[in-house]
């Protein structure tokens, strides 16, 4: 049993190996990523945010954590794009003759969402801080928020896989993501949902993204968090156990 877990964690560790080399070779792949976000900051905090009622003075802290989920919405589209390629290119058939464990493979381009995404959110944050973005939080409440965007990461980078594996085309592979990035557009990440209308208000106060949205903006200004972080991990796990269930149910069907 133990040479068996050994033998899956080097495998593992030389998938996301090649797949770091292939992000190393491409650093236009987390430009990209972190342009949007950091464009979106740069409009709502210098143009939109002098007539934005948020209730706080410093708009720029208000407004990083529903900027920090677009950029891993955007950023698991490569995810997608790359796992397509490699099943289209017979790269996946190629992995399945050799004798290396089974899973593996996908376990690679999982763990290289992880590190590319991560690169991508200390970017933007940096960027956040030059524009005067400021946290009050101690360790353990940054730690907590490291927690919620690597789960929150992990959940739609194995959406990303399950696209990846059963779309027929390339544009099919990435356009799943289009939606994952409006969704903060519709909560709290941007205004508060009582300047809403009652119909879209409803539908904000009770997505996913605006309970991570607060659970992060309480734990970054060093206030209570109450329950939002406790909505926010079960739409988190519950997003990456159907996720994976039918990430690997189309694993086994390609291999």
């Amino acid at each position: 049993m133990d040479g068996v877990k050994k033998h899956f964690f080097s495998d593992m560790g030389i998938m996301l190996g090649r797949s770091m080399r292939h992000i190393s070779r491409s650093m236009d792949t987390i430009i990209t990523v972190t342009i949007t976000p950091i464009a979106l900051m740069l409009l709502f905090v210098y143009v939109f945010g002098g007539a934005i009622q948020a209730g706080t003075d410093n708009y720029v802290n208000y407004l990083l954590p529903g900027i920090l989920l677009i950029a891993i919405a955007s950023g698991i589209s490569y995810t997608a794009f790359r796992l397509f390629n490699d099943v289209q290119k017979g790269i996946f058939e190629r992995f399945q003759t050799m004798p290396i464990s089974r899973s593996a493979f996908l376990w690679g381009h999982v763990l290289t969402s992880l590190v590319s995404n991560a690169i991508s959110l200390i970017i933007i944050i940096l960027i956040a801080l030059i524009m005067g973005f400021h946290s009050s939080a101690g360790i353990l409440s940054w730690l907590a928020v490291v927690g919620i965007l690597a789960l929150f990461t992990l959940a739609l980078t194995w959406l990303a896989a399950i696209a990846g594996l059963s779309a027929k085309t390339v544009d099919g592979a990435s356009a799943f993501s289009y939606p994952l990035i409006f969704l903060p557009f519709i909560s709290s990440a941007f205004v508060p949902t009582e300047s809403m209308p009652s119909v879209v208000r409803v539908f904000a106060e009770n997505q996913p993204v605006t309970s991570i949205v607060e659970a992060i903006r309480a734990l970054l200004s060093d206030q209570p968090v109450g329950n939002d972080i406790w909505v926010a991990l079960a739409w988190c796990v519950g997003i990456l156990i159907v996720a994976y269930f039918f990430a690997m149910r189309a694993y086994k069907k390609r291999a």
